[in-house]
C-alpha cells in the first residue's frame, strides 16, 4: 500500500556521490546504491528538492537544521557502533533525545554506549543506550527496538525525527556481529514512520557493498510504500549481485548471543531513565 503522506525527498548530487565512492573501505557504494534504487524505478516517487528547510547528510547538522522548527527533535541510530558523535553534540539538552542500538563488547569501537550511559546535566536521562552482543536477529531486535521507541516516543513526545540505518547489522557484512536482514530493519522503519512526524533517514555503516546496496534500496521501497520484485533488475552492476542476483538477503547460523534475561534487565533499565523524562 502507497502512504498518502507527501511524497518523500531524495537527497542525490553527482560531486557527493563521487566523494563518497572514493572512500576506500566503500569504494563505489554510493553509486551502488544509487543505480540500484533506479533500476528498481523508485526515484519518479520521490521529489528531488527540499521545501521548507534544508535536508542535510549529516546527522548533527541535520538535527541543528530541525531544531529551528520542530521543538524537540528524536535521534534513532541502529547502526551496528554506538551513535557517540550525535550523542555528544546532545549530551547537555533536552531538546533532543538520542535513541542508539549497537553492539556493546570489550575492544568494540567506540567502547562507549553502556545502558547506564544517560546524557549530562540538564541532558540526563535524554540519552538512551541499548546495548546488544553478537548474533541478534530480526524478531528480536524489532520487539526490543519497538518495545523502547514505544516509551521513548509517550515520554519525549518529538515533533521530528532522524533515523539513521547503517547496513552493518546485517547479516554477510563483514564486521560479523548482527545477524539482521533488511526486512528486520524495514519493520523498524515502518514502526517510525507509523508516528506520521516529519523524518530524516540516513545510511550509516555497510561494508558489504551489494548487500547494503540491497539493504538501502528494500528500506527505499518501504519508505514508498512499496513491494519490490525479488529479482535484481538489470543495470549497470548488475553483475556484483551473483550468484543468486535477488534481493533478499539470508540470515547466517550465527547463535545470538543475547540473553533473554538480559534484553529485559536492558529494558527495565530504559524504562526507570525514561520516568525522569519531562
Amino acid at each position: 500500500m502507497e502512504r498518502s503522506q507527501p511524497p518523500p525527498v531524495y537527497v542525490y548530487g553527482a560531486e557527493y556521490v563521487a566523494r563518497c565512492d572514493a572512500l576506500s573501505k566503500v569504494p563505489r557504494r554510493a553509486s551502488m546504491v544509487h543505480a540500484l534504487v533506479e533500476a528498481y524505478s523508485l526515484l519518479p516517487h520521490m521529489r528531488d528538492e527540499a521545501s521548507g528547510f534544508c535536508y542535510l547528510n549529516d546527522a548533527v547538522l541535520g538535527i541543528l537544521q530541525l531544531r529551528r522548527k520542530f521543538d524537540r527533535v528524536l535521534y534513532v541510530d541502529l547502526d551496528l557502533h554506538h551513535g557517540d558523535g550525535v550523542e555528544d553534540a546532545f549530551s547537555f539538552t533536552s531538546k533532543v533525545m538520542t535513541v542508539s542500538l549497537h553492539k556493546f563488547a570489550p575492544g568494540f569501537f567506540p567502547g562507549t554506549g553502556d545502558v547506564t550511559e544517560v546524557g549530562l546535566g540538564r541532558g540526563r536521562y535524554y540519552s538512551v543506550n541499548v546495548p546488544l552482543q553478537d548474533g541478534i536477529k530480526n524478531e528480536t531486535y524489532y520487539q526490543l527496538c519497538e518495545a523502547v521507541l514505544k516509551d521513548v516516543y509517550a515520554a519525549f513526545r518529538p515533533g521530528a525525527v532522524v533515523l539513521q540505518l547503517g547496513a552493518d547489522t546485517i547479516a554477510g557484512d563483514p564486521m560479523c556481529a548482527f545477524n539482521l536482514t533488511p526486512e528486520g530493519i524495514g519493520k523498524c522503519l515502518n514502526y517510525v514512520l507509523q508516528w506520521q512526524l516529519p523524518t530524516l533517514v540516513l545510511g550509516g555503516g555497510g561494508y558489504h557493498l551489494a548487500n547494503t546496496a540491497r539493504c538501502w534500496t528494500y528500506l527505499t521501497g518501504v519508505i514508498l510504500g512499496k513491494t519490490l520484485p525479488s529479482e535484481i533488475p538489470d543495470h549497470e552492476f548488475f553483475t556484483e549481485y551473483g550468484p543468486d542476483y535477488v534481493l533478499e538477503i539470508t540470515p547466517s547460523c550465527r547463535p545470538d548471543r543475547n540473553e533473554p534475561q538480559r534484553i529485559q534487565e536492558i529494558l527495565g533499565c530504559v524504562k526507570g531513565h525514561l520516568k525522569h523524562v519531562t
